[in-house]
């Protein structure tokens, strides 16, 4: 018997044909698109860092994502999760066209799975705190003697030098630290926290640009490089006018709500069943609101003949517009203002945005087929090309769903070195070490049905029996998740329910069962085998 040498662990999609022959995969790695020559090492998480290789992704580039044991952090931020799947629809938002690996780099034979990859890759992205990856060996200074074409992108908090090198950031800490939260808000209010994690995605934008530069440079040069991108920084830089008034007037920014500090009329106003937004740019424009509002006198008004004027009387005229608006249903303004000049437009809620014509005609919402979903919809590339362009091939994928592929097509690794990285049996042991996702021991729990209804809102608390998402709570019980396989706490005593029926008839083995979900295939040496791997460290954004 071979001694148990293998210190590397892997989690991947666990089939019924793993200890078969390795076949052919389906996928290809060559794809269609703008950047179908250009493959992607993903080491990030979260939303920075994904949202960027999402967008080398849905231009051809191909993405491998490699992720913990645990998997992206962002996998288990629900409700609501992937029906039939443990997968947050959080984490479906910025993951697609990408293959799924796990790997522990932390072991010597992780450690050079990684450098093989690096070798194969044109560009490395990585969300660590800074230091992290060169204490495993891992860095840039590294790989790029492994690679010395490779880009190496950094996306981090607070950049790679200075005081708060070391803090792990995420969106909202930068859009404090970074003055949006502070100058958001109603007016005379709170500060406001935007409702999507704009910090993040402004950053991922940055880094994506800084990317295209850097494969311009080395398509000249034959050189790689390092480029650093942080959430603080693209913060601040993202204040625009608001910093530069500081910074030469010595200004600080009120809140305003929806509107604007230096352009009146610019904001939201009630209509009788919602909002509609008005922005008029200048004189023109608001002359053009005045004759679409009939009230014309305003036009000649002295104190809004400009917009300084109408800035400094900011209250009174607001003031004049709302109780016109008010008048009228969104409907009937957009009617009214369907040929205007200004710019305008419905408050929408997200029924309303994909109820949108516009939206429909320039279909924007792609259909994706999803191993465990059947379908899943996600929200499109925005940018449109007239050669090569964007596409959505794949949805995001399953923890470790492509590990073998990877390991096969992309590395080229014979079946012998592929089984070499699978964990061999102990003396002792009939099987070897299999453990589900998350790696630990699953238990069944004891089901306590309730005859309390479910705080949907908190669904995090530990009352919770129920993980549907409804309008309006409902009794344990009364959910259709019962006759569902979704497996995630919150309906665990649907599933129970659903499983105790089944239970007589089914004949199903627990290796069968195991290979329905995700595995963990456990590579350690004897005296290892005793210990837990380390925790994750936690994402830098």
């Amino acid at each position: 018997m071979r001694s148990v040498n293998i210190l590397g662990v892997f989690m991947f999609k666990f089939i019924k044909e793993s200890f078969r022959p390795i076949q052919k995969q389906k996928y290809s790695t060559k794809t269609s698109g703008l950047l179908s020559d250009i493959n992607v090492l993903d080491l990030t998480r979260i939303i920075a860092g994904p949202f960027c290789t999402m967008t080398l992704g849905d231009l051809g580039a191909f993405v491998i994502k490699v992720e913990s044991l645990d998997g992206d952090e962002a996998r288990k931020w629900g409700p609501p999760f992937v029906y039939n799947n443990k997968d947050s629809f959080y984490f479906m938002s910025v993951n697609r066209n990408k293959k799924s690996i796990c790997i522990d780099f932390k072991s010597v034979e992780g450690k050079n799975l990684m450098y093989d990859l690096a070798r194969k890759c044109d560009v490395m992205v990585e969300n660590f705190v800074p230091g992290k990856l060169d204490q495993l060996d891992l860095g840039y200074n590294r790989l790029s003697k492994i690679n010395p074409k490779l880009i190496y992108c950094a996306i981090t908090g607070f950049g790679a030098t200075g005081p708060y090198a070391q803090k792990p950031g995420y969106d909202v800490i930068a859009a404090a630290m970074g003055g949006l939260l502070n100058s958001t808000g109603e007016r005379n209010g709170n500060p406001v926290k935007p409702g999507v994690a704009i910090t993040d995605i402004t950053t991922g934008l940055h880094a994506f640009g800084a990317i295209m530069t850097a494969l311009y440079y080395r398509k000249n040069t034959g050189k790689g490089q390092k480029i650093d991108c942080n959430l603080l920084s693209t913060q601040v830089s993202s204040m625009i006018n608001i910093a530069n008034i500081y910074l030469n007037c010595g200004i600080e920014p009120q809140r305003w709500g929806t509107a604007h500090a230096n352009i009146v009329p610019y904001q939201a106003f009630k209509t009788k069943d919602g909002e509609i937004i008005i922005g008029t740019g200048s004189n023109a424009q608001f002359a053009d609101l005045c004759k679409l509002i009939d009230r014309k006198s305003l036009i000649n008004d002295e104190r809004f003949k400009d917009n300084s004027g109408r800035v400094k009387n900011r209250d009174e005229l607001i003031k004049i517009i709302s109780k016109v608006i008010e008048t009228k249903t969104k409907k009937e303004w957009m009617e009214v203002f369907k040929n205007a000049s200004f710019p305008n437009g419905p408050v929408n809620t997200m029924k309303d945005v994909f109820d949108d014509e516009h939206v429909k005609a320039i279909e924007l919402v792609k259909e994706l087929p999803h191993p465990d979903a059947g379908t899943i919809k996600v929200v499109g590339p925005p940018t449109v090309y007239s050669a090569g362009g964007n596409s959505v091939r794949s949805a995001p994928p399953t923890l470790g769903e492509h590990t073998k592929d990877i390991l096969s097509n992309f590395l080229g690794y014979h079946e012998a070195k592929i089984n070499d990285l699978f964990d061999k049996k102990a003396p002792l042991e009939p099987v070897a070490v299999i453990t589900l996702r998350p790696n630990r021991t699953q238990t069944r729990k004891k089901v306590v049905w309730t005859e309390d209804t479910v705080d949907n809102e908190n669904m995090n608390k530990k009352k919770s029996k129920c993980c549907c998402i409804y309008e309006k709570p409902r009794r344990f019980g009364e959910s259709d998740s019962e006759s569902s396989d979704d497996e995630c706490e919150h309906c665990f005593g649907h599933v129970e329910q659903r499983r105790q029926k089944r239970q007589a008839g089914e004949t199903t083995t627990e290796l069968q069962v195991a290979s329905e979900r995700t595995a963990t295939v456990t590579l350690k040496t004897e005296e290892d085998r005793p210990s837990s791997p380390a925790p994750p460290t936690p994402p830098a954004t």
